[in-house]
């Protein structure tokens, strides 16, 4: 079996891509919420500061402060 190394890759470069995109995040940046931690809640949220490589605290209007995982996140 031959490889084909001039065919891209979509998997890894949309992978690469996300990856890039974490590592641009930074404090007092504004994100969308994948899913709201209530109701009544506004649909983004304020980044406070890192917790560890993947877990942010943030601020979301109208709840308050929350932990938040990246995957919760754009």
């Amino acid at each position: 079996m031959k490889l084909d190394f001039d065919r891209p890759d979509f998997a890894i470069q949309a992978r690469r891509q996300t990856l890039e995109g974490l590592q641009q995040l930074k404090a007092s940046t504004w994100v969308k919420l994948l899913q709201l931690p209530n109701p009544f809640s506004f649909d983004e949220a304020l980044l406070l500061c890192p917790v560890s490589e993947d877990e942010w605290l943030v601020w979301i209007p109208d709840h308050g402060e929350a932990l938040l995982h990246t995957r919760q996140f754009r």
